[in-house]
């Protein structure tokens, strides 16, 4: 028998990830992170940029996901990524960069907190930004595309990330 929400038995868990959205101004994309961000225990979501939609079209993709994430919003990124590298989180650019290593390649410690960034689509992370990761991580991808949309990234690294720290 198929299991609902309400039946399922995944036991609740928050992980020490804050996932940084650099310049993600999409409302189905950002209701779509909330929902990614709950389902893979995030403890918070930092929207960073300017003109952020974020009302009635992110809330419908969200699922009320809003209402149980915990979230900020930040006109600066770089303040965002400082405050929480002084905080000692390691950070992580999910970019594909001439040094980038694959995501399953990266070893996540439960010692220390995560921020994980994800950019926009169009641009990805910026160069600022980029200089001042810890790591930078991508993606192995096989077809022709060299690019996936960002809430499809971003899972895919929440569930390689949550995976070593639940086997920790």
């Amino acid at each position: 028998m198929q299991l609902t929400h309400y039946t399922s038995k995944f036991s609740p868990h928050t992980f020490p990830i804050t996932v940084i959205c650099d310049g993600i101004t999409n409302a189905p994309n950002i209701g779509s992170l909330f929902r990614t961000a709950d389902a893979f225990g995030v403890e918070k979501l930092i929207l960073c940029g300017k003109d952020i939609e974020f009302g009635r079209k992110s809330a419908k993709t969200s699922r009320a996901t809003e209402k149980y994430v915990p979230f900020e919003m930040n006109t600066d990124t770089l303040e965002s990524i400082l405050r929480l590298k002084s905080a000692g989180y390691r950070i992580v650019a999910l970019e594909i960069t001439e040094d980038s290593q694959a995501i399953n390649q990266i070893t996540f410690e439960t010692t220390e907190p995560i921020a994980l960034i994800v950019g926009a689509e169009n641009f990805g992370i910026s160069e600022a930004v980029l200089a001042l990761a810890d790591s930078v991580v991508h993606i192995n991808m096989f077809g022709q595309n060299s690019s996936m949309n960002v809430v499809q990234a971003t899972t895919i690294c929440l569930y390689e990330i949550t995976k070593q720290l639940k086997e920790n």
